[in-house]
């Protein structure tokens, strides 16, 4: 049970209202400090209103961090804006609490620095038609992340290094996190808060060919709001050229399963090689084939391989792919 006091949100309203009504003599008084000091009475009224508010709905909420938490957990991806927090958590340095339940307690908030990066790279799609400013946030989902703080201590000391950019600097920090779902706060305080970041990561994934998805790049299961780096390993250079949308769309077309063993991400298994999708090239780049949808077709990364183990020639037609994809009994 709550130690706290909860007040009454009536009484505290009654008490702004007749504030407020006395201010018009307020006004005519020559005296700033005074109006002053009776508009600073006025503010925390309203900041303790704010409280009474959000304790009626949980009493439980003893400090700023727990108001903030339940109300960005009431509206879990959607943006909310700092002046709202302000209200609910009644302090004015909301923004250093925010980053404690993010840094220290795992919940993966981002702010609005990160939401409009990310939106303008098509890394995060959002409903709600506002003008994201840098004083917005999101909490992405209702769950902690256990092995944050840990990211977040590599992630300071890749950040503080002296050597490589920004875009160096967060492949450095994906490579050691291959696997696991990073968030894009993450990948903006580990490139220096750059401005860039998105376009950084945009450019490893298209151009310099790391395997680094989203939900709108290729992996459906993944949270909104998350990069993974599936691998270690670069693609070959011939296949960096295939556009984003372009993936998509063979991946969609072939539900998401490698044609050849039927394999998923909803089978992945770590005792199982099969660990990823990938795009084949039924006419081999090398011999002039095209990134088009009907050149490029799904495979799980073990038939990929088996399949360029078989046909060492590179001369199997698309026939003879086919064939070996979908043998007749």
């Amino acid at each position: 049970m709550s130690s706290r006091k909860i007040e009454n949100p009536e009484q505290l309203r009654e008490e702004l209202v007749r504030l407020l009504r006395n201010f018009e003599e307020t006004l005519k008084n020559e005296n700033l400090r005074f109006k002053i000091l009776k508009l600073a009475e006025a503010f925390g009224k309203l900041r303790r209103l704010g409280v009474a508010v959000v304790l009626l709905e949980e009493a439980d909420s003893n400090s700023a961090s727990d108001r903030i938490l339940l109300y960005l957990r009431r509206y879990v991806g959607s943006i909310v804006s700092g002046d709202e927090l302000m209200v609910v958590s009644g302090i004015q340095d909301y923004p250093r609490r925010v980053r404690e339940l993010r840094v220290q307690f795992g919940w993966n908030i981002l702010s609005g620095a990160a939401i409009k990066q990310m939106i303008h790279e098509g890394d995060l799609i959002v409903t709600e038609q506002t003008k994201v400013l840098p004083d917005h946030y999101l909490l992405l989902h209702d769950e902690q992340d256990k092995g944050s703080a840990y990211r977040w201590n590599r992630a300071n000391a890749i950040r503080k290094e002296k050597t490589g950019g920004g875009k160096q600097k967060i492949l450095k920090f994906l490579k050691e996190n291959v696997g696991v779902p990073i968030t894009g706060e993450e990948l903006r305080y580990v490139a220096g808060d750059s401005s860039e970041w998105a376009r950084r990561v945009r450019e490893l994934r298209t151009e310099d060919g790391w395997k680094i998805k989203t939900r709108h790049t290729g992996r459906p299961d993944l949270q909104q709001g998350v990069y993974i780096l599936e691998d270690d390993l670069q693609a070959e250079r011939h296949d960096r050229n295939i556009p984003d949308h372009m993936q998509i769309g063979v991946l969609e077309r072939d539900h998401y399963r490698c044609l050849k063993c039927d394999w998923s991400r909803d089978k992945l298994h770590p005792d199982d090689r099969r660990q990823r999708l990938e795009l084949h090239h039924v006419k081999y780049h090398s011999k002039k084939g095209e990134n088009t949808l009907e050149n490029l077709a799904t495979l799980c990364n073990v038939c990929h391989d088996l399949i360029h183990r078989l046909d060492k020639e590179n001369i199997w037609s698309a026939e003879q792919f086919y064939s070996w994809v979908n043998p007749t009994p």
